[in-house]
């Protein structure tokens, strides 16, 4: 019984360290930008699919299947802490290379109309909500990620996937989330 215990401790001790150790180590260097011509000009967000699309004027260019916040079939995010994803248009207003969820785009919610609407309830709309991989350290789980909701309010994908993202989506890209 002693043995199992001590193997037990050695497991979460040795996931615990590299877990830390991934985490100082991020991402490293964030991808080079795409060529013009792959670069989005629009980010779609389908929620109810589970689906982002990445658009060039009308065509798709790359398609994504991702996570949301955990309480995201529960409409649009009306206040801080309330687990859910926004919908409306925003635009990707700044970039972290340096993120705790490998990279990370920041969607410009809470825009005005958001921010009326959650004050004059008497909250705060949160912030911080952005489009990410997954933390830092937990690469490993991939796809298996997307088999629930889990971010509280942001749209995760893969950390491949947000390489791609991030090469192909400049500042200030439009981002139409929709139910």
């Amino acid at each position: 019984m002693r043995s199992k215990f001590i193997v037990l401790a050695i497991a979460i001790v040795s996931l615990f360290a590299y877990t830390k150790l991934m985490a100082r180590i991020g991402s490293g260097s964030p991808p080079p930008e795409a060529p013009l011509a792959q670069q989005a000009d629009l980010i779609r967000v389908y929620k109810s699919e589970r689906r982002m699309v990445l658009l060039k004027g009308d065509v798709p260019i790359s398609t994504y299947r991702i996570s949301l916040g955990q309480a995201a079939d529960a409409g649009p995010k009306q206040r801080e802490g309330d687990e859910k994803t926004p919908e409306g248009r925003y635009e990707i207003d700044w970039r972290n290379p340096k993120s705790m969820a490998h990279l990370s785009l920041h969607i410009s919610y809470p825009g005005p109309e958001d921010r009326r609407n959650a004050e004059s309830n008497g909250f705060p709309p949160g912030s911080n909500i952005m489009i990410h991989g997954l933390p830092n350290g937990w690469g490993l789980f991939r796809q298996a990620h997307r088999l629930w909701d889990w971010t509280d309010g942001c749209i995760a994908v893969t950390n491949a996937e947000m390489q791609d993202i991030w090469a192909r989506v400049p500042d200030h890209t439009p981002i139409d989330i929709l139910p």
